[in-house]
This record gives C-alpha cells, structure tokens and sequence, in this order.
C-alpha cells in the first residue's frame, strides 16, 4: 500500500479498520459473567468491572459481552475464587488478600503489610517478575489473572477510641484484611473478615468495634463517619493493594488471539483508571469528612513500629513453612528493597517537600 493509499483509507485507523475490524467481527458472539467481590455503590471499584466489560463489548462490536455481578449476587464476596476455579462463572474481580486462608502467596498478588506501593507493584508485575510468578501460582487454582487496578495507599480506619498505644489495640474487634489481622493478633486484637456491603450495619450494631476499607471517597459513601469520628492513616497493611481479574483457565484459552488482545486491552485500560478515581476523588471527600467532624490521627510511631516487627516475624514464618510464599516473597521483598532505596531519593524528597508547602 503507497503513502497516498494509505492517508486517503484513514492511516493507522485505517489499516485497524480493513485489518483486525473483520477478524473481531469473524468471531462468534460470547456470554460471560464476572463475579465481583464488591458493592454496586462503590463507582470507583465495582466500576472498574463495569468500565472493563463496556471496554470489551465496544472493541468487539458487542460480539463479547460481559455481564458484571456484584458481591453476593451469584457468591459470597469472598467466594468468588472458588467460582473461578470450578468455572461456575468465567471471571471474577478481587482482591488477592481476601483469600490468605486459601493460602498466604495469594497476599503477594495484591499487598501485605509494608510492602510496595501502587508504583512499585505495578512495576514488579509488568516489568519484574511479578506476573510471572503470580500466574504460576495462580494455575494451581485453574485461574489466569490480569492487573484490575490499585486503589493506591489506604488510610487505617475508622475508631471509636484513640490509639494512642499499642494496648488500645487490646480486645478491640477490628475488620480489616486477613494478613493484616494475622499481624495485629500478636497485641490482643480480634480480626474480623466481613465484605463491604456488612460493614455499616456491624459497626452500627457493635458486632465490630472499628474497621477500614479503602480511603476518603469510598469511605464516606458508606457512612462510617456518622458511627466512628476518628480516622487513622495510613493503612500500612495496604500501601498499594493490587486487584485482579481472575479468569478461569478454560475460558481464557478458550478464546480466540484475537478477543485474548481485547480482554487484555481492556484490563489495562480498566487498571489505570481505579487509581486515577481515586487519587481525583479522595482529596475532595477527605475534606468534606473533616468539614463535617471527622478527627484525623495518624498511628503513633510505636504502633507503626510494633506492627512492622511482627509483619516481619510473619514473613520469616511463611517462609520456613510455605514454600509458594517463599518462591514468590524471595523476588518480591528484593524487588521492594531495591525500589525503597530508589523511592527515597527523587521521589520521597520531591513529596516530602511538596507536601509542606502551602499551595
């Protein structure tokens, strides 16, 4: 095809057109259904599968349609990798860390205490071996994952009571993920594991004394500012929680090269855009939760501390007893000292300035 040719069909999009248009449109039409392990309300999250399934039906012409299922509709939330695994449902859309009683190296697909923040984790899984490493892991559970966005780093929760020690910590009924329950057990906490769609209504009744979930914007569309007025950061447990889809294996080879570019455009698509939600979203609702009473703390150096040394023990733990955890943790904690040291010059003096001026 000449230069005149080529201006005259269109360019670039003209060639997609004549060229990958009619391989899409040779396809036959597919039904899925994906399995959220979240709340319709939350637009940031849930979204993200929805944008992702609009994403695929317009790349195939409406060829491909993914019908998205929030937590609890078709499963529990937290059941959504056994759906996967049986191919009760071809896909799902989670969170790794929800699934440490399967097993801990789930963790490592998504975050654990200290570990790496949205960039980092999102550099070892592309760039590194992250990807790598997951989906070998990830095969014994007949899953095939792709990126589904980061929320970014989450702030601590919501508290009845200030933590000023790590005694306040004591008896305290706490929701949050179960690694980070496993960490905070050690100082007499009680972990307690609930989906998003049962936290207002168990923090409202008392069942659970204090919880987190993901940061300012989510956080004040559940209601927990009207139960709980302080709010800690940062969630230390969560410096950059990765979420997946997970696509039952079957299903994904089952799929033509073709709608396999699709499914995978529209993922990326979908992961940069949760954390683009969110970073546009939580500076303005921080505001409002504080405008309304909200008391923000950050956890004292001791708690942070405290929690850092048994995360650590944890982690020596797992890798005497769990030989997948240490496969996968060995890259994962050198990846993450490499980038911690890098993070510390450019990047965390540009910040820390930054965010001490007035602006």
């Amino acid at each position: 095809m000449n230069r005149r040719s080529l201006i005259k069909g269109g360019g670039i999009f003209g060639l997609l057109a004549a060229g990958v248009a009619p391989a899409i449109h040779a396809q036959a039409a597919i039904r899925w259904r994906l399995a959220s392990s979240f709340p319709k309300s939350l637009d940031t999250v849930f979204g993200t599968s929805e944008l992702f399934a609009k994403k695929v039906g317009e790349m195939t012409g409406g060829k491909f349609q993914i019908s998205v299922h929030a937590g609890g509709e078709l499963m529990p939330a937290f059941s959504v990798v056994d759906g996967v695994q049986t191919g009760s449902v071809q896909m799902a859309h989670s969170a790794g860390y929800y699934f440490y009683g399967k097993d801990p190296a789930f963790c490592l697909g998504s975050s654990v205490p200290f570990g790496m923040n949205a960039r980092q984790i999102n550099a070892w899984m592309y760039e590194g071996n992250g990807l790598k490493l997951m989906r070998e892991f990830y095969a014994r559970y007949n899953i095939y994952n792709l990126p589904g966005g980061n929320t970014g780093a989450q702030m601590g929760g919501w508290f009845r009571k200030e933590i000023k020690s790590v005694a306040d910590l004591k008896g305290l009924k706490f929701r949050t993920n179960p690694f980070a329950g496993k960490v905070l057990e050690p100082f007499g906490l009680i972990p307690q594991s609930l989906p998003a769609a049962d936290l207002y209504p168990a923090l409202e009744k008392g069942t659970i004394d204090a919880l987190e979930w993901v940061g300012p914007y989510d956080d004040q569309k559940l209601g927990f500012n009207k139960i709980a007025p302080f709010y800690y950061y940062p969630g230390w447990w969560e410096g950059g929680p990765h979420v997946d889809f997970y696509i039952n294996t079957k299903a994904w080879d089952d799929l033509s090269a073709e709608y396999k570019a699709v499914v995978e455009a529209a993922a990326s698509h979908a992961h940069v855009s949760m954390l683009a939600k969110y970073d546009a979203r939580n500076p303005t609702a921080l505001k409002q939760l504080v405008g309304s009473g909200t008391k923000l703390r950050p956890f004292t150096h001791d708690v942070m501390s405290a929690a850092f040394k048994s995360a650590q023990q944890l982690y020596a733990d797992l890798n005497n007893s769990n030989p997948e955890w240490k496969k996968i943790y060995t890259d994962y904690s050198k990846f993450l000292a490499d980038q911690n040291v890098w993070f510390r010059f450019a990047e965390g003096t540009f910040d820390r300035f930054m965010q001490q001026q007035q602006l």
